[in-house]
C-alpha cells in the first residue's frame, strides 16, 4: 500500500553539481528542499578519477570527493538528502505529483530536474573494467585530456562531438587514432575537414574496438578489427576515449515536458523554466553542448532562483530572500 502523501515546497530530482547547487540555493532561500539522489548518487563525476578544472580546488580533487563536499554543503543548510529515485511523475494538473520507487507519492510546489545524462559506452567488459578503475577510459576529452599530454590515445566516434574531442586531444597528445565504424563520418563537412587536416590525427575507417588492453591497472593499448576484412591489430595507447553520444535521463518526463529529438529537456532560453509552470531544469538533462561540472552548477543556481521567484509570484506572503544574492 502506498505511503501517506507528502507535501514538499521544493523537490530536487537528482544529485551531482546541478542538483546539489540547486539545493544550496533553495535551502538558503528557506524553500526546505528535499533532494532524491537517484540511481547514481553524485552523478557522472563519481566516475571521474581527477577533477582539475573546477574553480576553488588548486590541487585538484577526485570526482567522488567533490560530490561528498557538495552534499555536505547542501546538508549544512538543512537540505533533506534522501536515497531513492523518482520513477513516475504527473505534471498534468496544478499540483506536481511524483512517485518515489513506485510507491511513495509526493506533491510539490516546485520541482527542479537535475537528472543529468549518461555517456554511451561500447559495453565491452575490458572497457568497463578500466572505466571503473579510472585507468584510462573516458567519455570526456575536455575533462580528462590534460592527463594524457604527450601520450598516444584512441578515440571512438564519427559525429561532430567525436571530431571536436579528437581535435581537442590533438593539441595535447602526441598522437590521436580515431576509430570510425563506417567508411565515412557522420560529422558535418567542416568538422571532418578539421580532423582530416590535423597532422597527428590518424583516422581508421571501417574499424571497431575488439578489446581495451591493459596491465590490470591502466590502459596500455587497444585491439581493433576491420569490419570488412576481420583483420585485427593492436594500437599502443594510454587513453581510450568514447565519443558516441550521451543519453539524457529524461524518459519519465516525456509525456509532460517538451524534449528535443534526442531527449534533452527544452528550457526557455536564458532561464531554467520548462513548458510546465513550477518545473525547472538544470545540468546535463538540458545541456548537450558544454556538459561540464561548473556549467551544471551554474544552471543549478539558476533553477533555484527561478523556483524562488515562481513561489514569490504565486504567493504574496512568500518573500524572495536576499541571502542568495550575496
Amino acid at each position: 500500500m502506498s505511503e501517506e502523501i507528502e507535501k514538499i515546497k521544493c523537490l530536487i530530482i537528482g544529485s551531482g553539481p546541478a542538483g546539489y547547487t540547486a539545493a544550496i540555493y533553495a535551502a538558503r532561500a528557506n524553500m526546505k528542499p528535499v533532494l532524491y539522489q537517484g540511481t547514481q548518487p553524485g552523478g557522472q563525476l563519481t566516475t571521474t578519477n581527477e577533477v582539475e578544472n573546477y574553480p576553488g580546488y588548486p590541487d585538484g580533487i577526485t570526482g567522488p570527493e567533490m560530490m561528498i563536499e557538495f552534499q555536505k554543503q547542501a546538508e549544512r543548510f538543512d537540505t533533506d538528502v534522501r536515497d531513492g529515485w523518482i520513477t513516475k511523475v504527473d505534471f498534468s494538473g496544478e499540483i506536481h505529483k511524483v512517485w518515489v520507487n513506485d510507491t511513495k507519492e509526493i506533491h510539490c510546489d516546485t520541482v527542479i530536474i537535475s537528472t543529468g545524462a549518461s555517456a554511451k559506452y561500447l559495453g565491452l567488459d575490458s572497457e568497463q573494467k578500466y572505466l571503473k578503475l579510472g585507468g584510462g577510459v573516458s567519455a570526456c576529452a575536455v575533462c580528462d585530456g590534460f592527463f594524457y599530454r604527450n601520450q598516444e590515445v584512441v578515440i571512438v566516434g564519427a559525429g561532430d562531438s567525436a571530431c571536436e574531442e579528437a581535435h581537442y586531444l590533438s593539441k595535447l597528445c602526441k598522437k590521436v587514432t580515431m576509430l570510425v565504424r563506417r567508411d565515412e563520418f557522420r560529422a558535418s563537412k567542416i568538422m571532418q575537414a578539421r580532423v582530416k587536416n590535423t597532422e597527428n590525427i590518424e583516422i581508421l575507417y571501417n574499424t571497431e574496438t575488439d578489446e581495451v588492453l591493459g596491465d590490470g591497472q591502466v590502459v596500455t593499448g587497444v585491439r581493433v578489427f576491420n569490419n570488412q576484412t576481420n583483420e585485427k591489430h593492436e594500437i599502443p595507447a594510454t587513453g581510450f576515449f568514447v565519443a558516441i553520444g550521451h543519453k539524457p535521463n529524461t524518459d519519465i518526463f516525456k509525456d509532460f515536458l517538451n524534449l528535443d529529438e534526442t531527449g534533452y529537456i527544452i528550457n526557455v532560453p536564458g532561464t531554467s523554466k520548462t513548458n510546465i509552470e513550477g518545473v525547472f531544469v538544470s545540468g546535463d538533462a538540458a545541456d548537450h553542448v558544454y556538459r561540464q561540472a561548473v556549467t551544471a552548477a551554474g544552471t543549478g543556481c539558476m533553477a533555484a532562483l527561478d523556483a524562488e521567484r515562481y513561489l514569490a509570484a504565486k504567493d504574496s506572503t512568500y518573500e524572495v530572500t536576499t541571502s542568495n544574492y550575496n
